[in-house]
């Protein structure tokens, strides 16, 4: 390799939605855009770029699906009584919190979704940083789930209320409502896993059982699901890289 070729550029930022591309020369992997016969951070940013995408487009086409085909706590059975869709709301606020009399502005709410957005900031630095120092493939797609998952319920926080009416348990969902202000939409909510039935379940693991005392009580979506399984991976896979 010419003396040329190891020389180290200047890194070259080329902005893509939410993403940031990054080429930097010192990374040597095959390439076809700078003319030195290799491609650089910006080829595994662009391939991250799409991955986002794509997983806030399925978190987002199940829940549109949900939202405007199911009444409020309808359920359907997927196989057999464990794995069910079962159609539910979340405020979104951290334990529930709320406040304000009905009607009026729910802070908690408010505070949760400002929070999120900066999170989404920092989590997209925080990638970009990772890409310049050339992090593996394995923990910059676990960072890439969590930022679709923060996005795919930020926009149902940020816009659903502005597009749809209102889920009840007797009427569907359409578009073209408005049942909320921005940030004040409710988030979807639909994988449903009853596995069994837990009736001395001690007080202090109640929260892993819902109101018929079946666990697994918790209703979660495929952005909660992306977050959860990476946070595991990370910690499980790519411990390492984060001493």
């Amino acid at each position: 390799m010419s003396a040329e070729k190891e020389r180290k550029r200047p890194a070259i930022f080329v902005s893509f939605g939410f993403y940031p591309y990054i080429c930097a020369s010192n990374i040597r992997v095959p390439c076809a855009n700078d003319g030195s016969g290799y491609t650089h951070t910006i080829m595994n940013a662009k391939r991250i770029t799409i991955l986002v995408v794509l997983l806030i487009l399925a978190d987002q086409i199940l829940k549109i699906w949900v939202k405007t085909h199911m009444t409020l706590d309808e359920s359907i059975i997927v196989f057999h009584d464990w794995f069910q869709l079962r159609f539910l709301e979340n405020n979104g606020a951290a334990f529930g919190m709320q406040f304000g009399s009905t009607g009026g502005m729910d802070w908690g709410k408010l505070i949760l979704s400002l929070f999120r957005l900066l999170m989404i900031g920092a989590l997209t630095w925080f990638i970009r940083h990772l890409l310049k120092k050339g992090a593996p493939a394995g923990v910059l797609v676990g960072m890439a789930l969590i930022l679709a998952g923060a996005i795919g319920n930020m926009i149902d926080s940020a816009f659903y209320g502005l597009v749809f009416s209102a889920s009840t348990p007797v009427t569907v969902a359409h578009f073209g409502g408005h049942y909320a202000g921005f940030l004040m939409g409710k988030v979807v909510d639909m994988f449903y896993f009853p596995l069994f039935r837990w009736d001395g379940v001690p007080d202090f693991l109640r929260f892993l059982v819902d109101g018929n005392n079946y666990f697994f009580g918790a209703i979660f979506n495929l952005a909660d699901t992306y977050i959860s399984v990476a946070v595991v991976y990370l910690l499980i896979f790519q411990y390492k890289f984060f001493k």
